[in-house]
């Protein structure tokens, strides 16, 4: 099996690097750089990949599973067509969000992340801490942002609490003009803002996607 071949073919079409590819999967630079290679350099070893982790290279690549499979094992890189273009945008990247206590989201406008031009977004940023676990949002994530002041009742949100980021869940209870931040971790206590503490929150964008697809 030498999916490596075809992945290359593949970024060479699309003027894409290794990393630029792994982050389109979710799946490490290293390993993405061992398919390629077609072996583990430590164990020498061929590397096969889970069917899990080809499902992410198929969708990253703009077929199916199936497609992927029948061009490895024919080795038929025409699978990758030019009037099957992957139209990609680059997004900034602004830094880090805490999914646990608020921290600053520093703004560092040199780091970018290529994306699929579908993806509705207008920055990205990486997720800290294990508060929303239970929304399959995990530490080091890059959680993909669209910029909204408001967001529905219950979606996740980036929300700067008195100058400091944070990611979770709102809710408003309007009668009482109550907002919470829920946590998606038991462990972990809900934010309550009501009355005046509510100047010190503001929404900065609604969460539409993560690492591994949509949120």
């Amino acid at each position: 099996m030498e999916i490596g071949k075809l992945i290359k073919a593949f970024r060479e079409k699309q003027n894409m690097s290794q990393r630029q590819f792994a982050t389109s999967c979710g799946v490490s630079n290293g390993y993405i750089s061992m398919l390629e290679e077609g072996k583990n350099p430590k164990t020498n070893e061929p590397i096969v990949p889970s069917v899990s982790t080809m499902k992410k290279i198929a969708t990253a690549i703009g077929i199916s599973l199936n497609e992927l499979m029948d061009a490895v094992d024919e080795m038929d890189i025409s699978i990758i067509p030019e009037i099957r273009p992957i139209m990609r945008k680059r997004l900034p990247m602004l830094g880090n969000v805490a999914c646990g206590e608020p921290i600053w989201a520093e703004e560092e406008h040199d780091a970018y992340v290529m994306t699929d031009a579908s993806v509705d977004a207008d920055f990205t940023l990486i997720a800290k801490g294990d508060s929303m676990i239970n929304a399959r949002i995990f530490d080091g994530d890059i959680l993909f942002v669209k910029k909204t002041e408001i967001v529905a009742d219950g979606e996740i949100a980036v929300v700067l609490v008195d100058n400091e980021a944070t990611v979770k869940r709102v809710y408003y209870d309007r009668d009482n003009n109550v907002m919470t931040l829920m946590p998606e971790n038991p462990t972990h206590k809900p934010m309550r803002f009501e009355g005046s503490k509510l100047d010190e929150i503001c929404i900065l964008g609604k969460v539409v996607a993560g690492q591994f697809g949509v949120i």
